[in-house]
């Protein structure tokens, strides 16, 4: 077989996905509107297949597959965030089934959107190569941009996908300058030939440092970190409830594998400058994203700014990695990183999900003040928001718990229990925003005489998503072994 012949198939899920989403697109004109669902349940199957083909190579994970000239490499670390935003990107098209036809959205090309993004985000965490990753973020964030705009009698959905563009595009040009003085500095993009030619080279020379800022403010901005994240309030807010939870950890997820990726096999030699870098964005998220939260009235505005706090968790497994002295103390930073986004994507989704069962006079209901009295109504869906809202307040036996577990572990272990301590007090006043939803679910009645109470709409579809979210919450609570095994083993692909 030639060699291009087998970096095509190093790259068939790729291949597949965006297949689907070119076959979604052509069947969508010729798709009644009754019949719409068979183009989710063909990119189901395109996903059950990428799954198989992909969950095969995970006995083998010091299998390391280069293609195109290592511009594209599947390692172990590729292929733990490739099955996590499979399995999201599936839940995410079984709930936007029955959210869709209750908003009266007949759009078959929304899962064509979905596969798009989908297939950026897998040649982000699989480029090995600046020009690569940076090709797999704008066909993530296209996508997205149509996305949040699909409710196109909503003005409010029209303007967080103007927002979301217009502010997207610009840090898609930082980002593409600062990969261009990086390119300037060592003659090279890819990243192992970076990493050669700055070797332990601090931030000296200025143009260096520049373009590891503009570096950090592009990614910055898909990871909604202090300060680049005044697009997530309003584009969550605005943007169809499904794709809000898709954005917020497909997306997320994406971004913090590449921006690993870069960091650690680029930048690796500059750990110890960039880590300072990224412990002052690390503090300000989490000061910002925690007490914005608590003044919400809005719960997809409430969970935005939760999302900003969370990724300041996140933010200090990679802070660790800088700073950890040792082989062992970066991999567990990082590995903290994989296992806090992987367990985060089963409650952010699984919250998402019981936000897009309500409706309020045909409409979303999206006031807080909406789940007062959920559970003398709904029990069920009352229960199940519970369970989300204590493991995104990191409250144990949940997954949320562990998640913060392993980062503030990594923390101390790199000398930094000054972080974990700061970290572990935000963490108490993130309590305080979500357990004020469980409150009201559970110690307050609904307003008297309100003719239009919110209602639930249920499918099958739905059902599904929230078993898998509440299953997920409370098995990686109680028994994470094999998945912090994946995510240590993966990790050792990247030194």
């Amino acid at each position: 077989m030639t060699s291009y012949g087998s970096d095509l198939i190093v790259i068939l899920p790729e291949l597949i996905v965006v297949a689907a989403a070119c076959l979604v697109f052509v069947l969508d004109p010729l798709t009644p509107h009754s019949r719409k669902e068979l183009l989710a349940w063909l990119s189901l199957g395109s996903l059950a297949l990428c799954i198989g083909l992909t969950g095969g190579q995970i006995s083998v994970l010091n299998l390391r597959l280069p293609a195109f000239s290592d511009l594209v490499v599947v390692d172990g670390y590729a292929r733990f965030w490739k099955l996590l935003l499979y399995g999201v990107t599936g839940l995410t098209i079984l709930m936007s089934l029955p959210y869709l036809k209750a908003e009266g959205l007949h759009l078959g090309e929304y899962y064509g959107f979905i596969l798009l993004a989908l297939s950026g985000m897998m040649v982000m965490v699989s480029g090995a190569d600046l020009l690569t990753i940076y090709l797999g973020t704008e066909l993530m964030s296209l996508s997205l941009y149509v996305m949040a705009g699909l409710k196109r009698a909503s003005p409010r959905s029209l303007e967080a996908s103007a927002k979301y563009f217009v502010l997207g595009a610009f840090s898609s040009g930082l980002l593409l300058y600062g990969i261009s003085l990086l390119y300037g500095l060592t003659g090279s993009t890819r990243l192992s030939a970076i990493a050669d030619a700055l070797g332990t080279k601090g931030f000296d020379d200025p143009l260096l440092l520049i373009a590891t800022i503009l570096l950090t403010v592009g990614f910055g901005f898909k990871l909604a970190v202090v300060p680049f994240h005044m697009w997530t309030p309003d584009v969550y807010q605005g943007a169809p409830t499904a794709v809000t939870a898709f954005m917020a950890v497909a997306s997320k997820a994406a971004s913090f594998a590449a921006f690993l990726r870069v960091f650690v096999e680029g930048l690796g030699g500059l750990r110890a400058d960039w880590s300072n870098l990224f412990v002052v964005l690390c503090v300000i998220t989490l000061v910002l994203g925690n007490v914005v939260a608590i003044v919400q009235t809005n719960i997809k505005r409430m969970l935005a700014y939760s999302s900003i706090a969370h990724a300041g968790y996140a933010l200090i497994g990679l802070v660790a990695a800088g700073r950890a002295a040792g082989e062992s103390g970066g991999t567990s930073g990082i590995a903290s990183v994989m296992l806090y986004l992987a367990f985060y994507a089963f409650m952010t989704l699984g919250a998402f999900a019981v936000i897009a069962m309500f409706r309020k006079g045909g409409l979303e209901g999206e006031d807080i003040d909406d789940y007062a009295g959920l559970a003398k109504r709904q029990p069920v869906a009352a229960l199940m928001m519970l369970v989300f809202m204590v493991s995104l307040a990191g409250i144990p036996p949940t997954a949320g718990f562990l998640g913060k577990f392993y980062v503030f572990m990594a923390a101390v272990e790199a000398g930094l229990s000054w972080l974990a301590a700061v970290a572990l007090i935000f963490a108490a006043v993130s309590a305080y925003y979500y357990m004020r939803v469980v409150m009201l679910m559970y110690m307050r009645e609904p307003e008297a005489g309100v003719i239009d109470s919110p209602r639930l709409v249920t499918s099958p579809a739905l059902s599904i998503v929230l078993a898998c979210a509440v299953a997920g919450v409370i098995l990686l609570g109680l028994y994470p072994n094999p998945v912090v095994s994946l995510a240590l083993q993966s990790v050792l692909m990247l030194r």
